[in-house]
């Protein structure tokens, strides 16, 4: 069951159509149908063959049985002397003489039913035999057939014996039973120690087949051409009927199911079959009605909603527009005082630290000095950051191409940071190959190494070593700064990069790493920390190209 099972998965998933799948498959159902049907046919046929043979077969076995009791029972029969016959010589009295002189010879049963075996055997309808173990003339010596038969008689297992047997060309049913010793045949079988009762021998009955055979063939091409007369007839009428009741509705409906997914028009008509597929149409016209007036609906609320989104996009574009140009605007208002308010206080500071200082007052209005040019710095540096991120955002961050010695800026940024460094008593090590180039705006990697220095200066203890390293490829150029600070957690790792956000209590705008984002990523470069528990510090590195991909 389970193997039929599979077979029908199989079947099921073979790409032919419905109707030769269902067509394929009833073949094979008839086709096996009828197969069983003729094999039975054809068996039931041969037994019937092999019942008529066996009893005309036993029907001539008692015909001779009885001829054979007549002849004994009469002690013989006379017949005339033909000058072809010769008298039997196993017969005390074998021939007689009558009054006018005409000889006669007499035969015993068992000559009578050898010359009727031969007439019977030229006639060619049957032919049969008289046998024994116990032979007195050796030309009634048994076959293999006969002898196994007889041993089997004389055990008393078996009452009769039949075989279907090739004798030549032709084939034969052969029937033998055995034959008893009856008290008369005591007059001719005495001497050999027979007693009534005894098997004395046997008579095998062989028929040819031949034609009951040829009527088996015939009628199994017969069966088998009705069989397959039937089963491509009724193939035919089965393939016009599922084409005609079946396959052309369901093409309709299929057809009218492509049309409709693609959102053409069409007048789905409801099938009139009066059964299952009338119910399906039916179900497919009242859902395709029910998904175009939702469809609609939705079409209507879609457009509705755009419309909607479209003019709330439209005021926040407006006002994002206003946004940045309040933001320029404010920023370039503020930057413009607070420079002049940065010179002006360097021009104070100048000329103060020139003056003696023999007061008190005069070192409180130095560290007043110091505080407002210091908050001045910031301010302006606040400022600066806010319009770059806006240009970065805006997408109007314009940037100056050139070639430029990556090395030499390297040293030249950190020789600006000596002053700096040495209150902390830290150094640099730079491990970098003279005369690499990187095509790039100077001034925008100069702000990058600028913030990313800066931050391993603040974050590192005092007496910490900072480690510089350029490396190239063919096509790129990758920078590291290594620190020795306390590392940045990995819940935090991801988000540096992000406007406004600090690490602990440093003061700074929260601008400069998504600023140095910004900057690579306009060079169609890559920036990133690495930084864990098993790194002591941070190392932030960043990748420029060494040719014009950022041009553009």
């Amino acid at each position: 069951m389970q193997k039929i099972k599979a077979l029908l998965r199989e079947f099921r998933a073979l790409k032919i159509s419905l109707s030769l799948k269902f067509v394929i498959g009833t073949a094979v159902v008839l086709t096996m149908a009828m197969s069983l049907s003729t094999y039975l046919i054809l068996e039931k046929d041969r037994k019937l063959v092999i019942e008529q043979l066996d009893m005309q077969a036993k029907t001539l076995f008692a015909q001779i049985v009885l001829t054979r009791r007549w002849i004994a029972d009469h002690g013989g029969i006379f017949v005339e002397k033909m000058p072809w016959k010769k008298p039997n010589p196993y017969l005390s009295e074998p021939e007689m003489e009558d009054i006018s002189g005409k000889k006669y010879i007499k035969e015993s049963p068992a000559m009578v039913t050898k010359e009727l075996s031969e007439y019977a055997k030229k006639s060619g309808a049957y032919w049969f035999n008289i046998t024994s173990l116990k032979l007195i003339n050796p030309k009634n010596a048994p076959d293999e057939f006969e002898k196994a038969a007889l041993l089997s008689f004389e055990a008393n297992k078996i009452k009769e014996s039949s075989t279907v047997e090739k004798i030549g060309p032709s084939h034969f049913y052969r029937y033998i039973a055995p034959l008893y010793v009856e008290q008369p045949c005591l007059k001719c079988h005495w001497h050999q120690g027979y007693k009534v009762g005894d098997v004395r021998g046997a008579i095998s009955v062989s028929i040819p087949m031949d034609y009951a055979l040829s009527m088996i063939d015939s009628e199994k091409r017969t069966i088998i051409l009705t069989s397959v007369a039937t089963i491509a007839t009724l193939m035919l009428v089965l393939f016009i009927m599922m084409k005609e009741l079946v396959l052309r509705p369901v093409n309709q409906l299929k057809m009218s199911m492509r049309d409709f997914s693609k959102g053409r028009e069409t007048g789905i008509p409801v099938t009139r079959t009066g059964d299952e597929l009338e119910d399906l149409t039916r179900a497919f016209v009242t859902m395709s009605n029910s998904l175009r007036e939702y469809h609609t609906g939705l079409e209507n609320k879609v457009q509705s909603a755009t419309k909607g989104l479209a003019d709330a996009n439209a005021r926040l574009t407006e006002l994002n527009e206003r946004k940045s140009d309040f933001i320029a605007k404010v920023s370039h208002e503020l930057r413009t005082p607070l420079t002049s308010i940065k010179g002006a206080m360097d021009y104070i500071t100048a000329r103060f630290s020139m003056l003696p200082k023999t007061a008190k007052s005069a070192d409180d209005l130095q560290e007043f000095f110091d505080v407002i040019k210091n908050n001045a710095d910031r301010l302006i540096r606040m400022v600066n950051d806010t319009l770059d991120i806006e240009r970065i955002e805006s997408g109007i961050f314009d940037l100056e191409f050139r070639e430029v010695d990556l090395p030499s800026l390297i040293k030249e940024v950190i020789t600006g940071f000596h002053t700096t460094a040495s209150e902390k008593n830290i150094t640099f090590r730079i491990t970098a190959t003279a005369g690499i180039f990187i095509y790039a705006d100077e001034d925008r990697t100069r702000q990058v190494l600028i913030n990313l220095l800066s931050n391993a200066i603040n974050y590192s203890p005092d007496g910490a070593e900072i480690l510089v390293s350029v490396a190239g490829t063919e096509d790129k150029v990758t920078v590291s700064i290594k620190d020795e600070g306390p590392g940045i957690p990995a819940e935090v790792r991801e988000k540096i990069f992000d406007k406004f956000y600090t690490i602990g209590r440093k003061q700074g705008t929260g601008l400069g790493l998504a600023i140095c984002k910004g900057i690579i990523e306009a060079h169609h470069g890559e920036i990133n920390v690495i930084s864990g528990e098993a790194v002591k510090g941070s190392t932030f590195y960043f990748t420029l190209p060494k040719r014009g991909t950022g041009e553009g």
